[in-house]
């Protein structure tokens, strides 16, 4: 799943240990997505990959996520955990179309692949009386 908005906020980076004893290490921040109807997104970015994914608060991104549902005590919760992102590139518009300039006579174009380079004029043999059709 992708996500497209702005960094609004850093909420930094947490550590701890494991159960196990591995050392472990998060970094949440929130986003704000884009549309009419903007949304404020928590998502946070877990492991190694807080080093490989640098985001700075104010600029937009594509965030590449998964959604993570638990249930705790009878409550449910859902973490948004990133695992890519990449610089946010405005969709560019098509430009209009030209309108053709209507000036000198232009070439014609050349045939298309496999298509005969010039129509054949048609010839027509003389017909005995037997035959009507010509084949």
């Amino acid at each position: 799943m992708e996500i497209e908005g702005k960094i609004i906020l850093d909420l930094g980076i947490q550590s701890g240990t494991s159960k196990a004893g591995n050392p472990w290490k998060k970094r949440e921040m929130v986003l704000e997505t884009f549309g009419a109807y903007p949304r404020k997104v928590k998502f946070h970015i877990f492991g190694d990959r807080v080093d490989n994914i640098h985001l700075e608060p104010g600029r937009d991104y594509v965030l590449s996520c998964d959604l993570e549902s638990r249930e705790f005590n009878g409550r449910w919760y859902t973490n948004v955990n990133v695992y890519q992102a990449r610089d946010y590139m405005a969709p560019v518009q098509n430009p209009a179309p030209q309108m053709p300039s209507y000036g000198a006579p232009q070439q014609p174009a050349a045939p298309a692949f496999g298509a005969p380079a010039t129509q054949p004029a048609f010839t027509a043999s003389p017909a005995s009386s037997d035959e009507d059709l010509p084949f």
